[in-house]
């Protein structure tokens, strides 16, 4: 998928993509503000995570090949819950509001359909993520459920956590 307003790709990753995934994904999850990995999880750890035991994984490049993002797809649950998928998106520092988690949200929900899946449900959205919020539910996710201090935030301590839902096809 390309968006021509933006010059953004997204494209399936490739083995050569790892160290710039490894490099945005560590500094988000050292973060601690946005994601449940611990912040000291190894590259081993991570790339298992989020390249190995998904069903596929994907990069935002720019016009010049740069990345700006990277997301995965995969079943949420195991049989009877196979059909709604999981995903999870994170934007490079110098990318972000410029549009690419919206486009790899977006691409996502294409790839779900393609992949059979019917739905798609974020587990683990926390609310103190205002922007993150805002963005699914402006695409049509609605909260299903808060998971009342669910999330251990690095600065502000148990915040709130919700568990977020779009039905793909009817």
């Amino acid at each position: 998928m390309t968006s021509s307003s933006t010059l953004i790709t997204i494209r399936p990753l490739v083995p050569a993509d790892w160290p710039g995934v490894w490099t945005v994904l560590q500094a988000t999850f050292q973060a601690g503000d946005t994601y449940a990995f611990a912040p000291e999880s190894s590259e081993s750890e991570i790339h298992k995570a989020w390249v190995e035991l998904p069903a596929a994984t994907f990069v935002a490049c720019g016009a010049e090949g740069q990345l700006l993002g990277t997301y995965f797809i995969k079943p949420n649950q195991t049989g009877l819950g196979a059909h709604v998928c999981n995903c999870g998106y994170v934007v490079a520092p110098a990318a972000q509001g410029q549009g690419v988690a919206s486009l790899m949200c977006e691409h996502s929900q294409q790839q779900a359909v393609a992949m059979g899946f019917r739905a798609m449900q974020f587990n683990l959205v926390v609310a103190s993520n205002v922007r993150a919020v805002r963005l699914w539910q402006h695409l049509g996710f609605a909260v299903a459920g808060t998971l009342p201090g669910a999330f251990r935030h690095h600065t502000l301590g148990y915040v709130d956590a919700h568990v977020m839902f779009k039905t793909l096809v009817a």
